[in-house]
């Protein structure tokens, strides 16, 4: 029963997912990977660089590099924090700010793609389970880092 595993149908998901945003954010110049740094700061804009590679559970190699695309294509601007000097603080530009309500609409878009089918209370009782997961698997792999 290997081909049942839960993680073959998140991983295939997740990869669909991936393909479907990279086709609709072609148009304005930004890769899947720097899709999830832009809803962040939509929601804690002038986070510091570092804050935001914990928050999304991402390296920080691979989150200057995702700001660095988002900072060429004019998405954002990093200013070094007065109050501490080792922090780059992350600001969405006006470009990006435009940009929400079409970004949403993507998200949104793919959300009904893959609950086709799916009562509210099963995309509900979804979230919760994927969650718990998640979590799960965060709590090990923090118990496996500490050893």
């Amino acid at each position: 029963m290997l081909e049942q595993t839960l993680g073959r149908w998140i991983s295939q998901l997740h990869r669909y997912g991936r393909i479907y945003i990279s086709r609709e954010l072609e148009p304005y110049a930004i890769g899947q990977g720097q899709a999830p740094f832009l809803i962040a700061l939509y929601h804690k804009d002038g986070i510091c660089q570092d804050e935001l590679a914990q928050l999304l559970k991402i390296d920080k190699g691979a989150t200057a590099r995702a700001i660095s695309k988002l900072e060429q294509a004019g998405y954002v601007r990093r200013e070094t924090s007065r109050e501490d000097l080792r922090c780059n603080r992350i600001y969405l530009t006006a470009r990006a700010l435009e940009l929400k309500p079409k970004l949403s609409e993507i998200l949104q878009r793919w959300s009904d793609i893959i609950s086709t089918g799916l009562t509210k209370e099963e995309m509900e009782q979804a979230f919760t389970l994927l969650e718990k997961m998640a979590h799960n698997a965060c709590r090990y792999i923090e118990k496996m880092r500490n050893q």
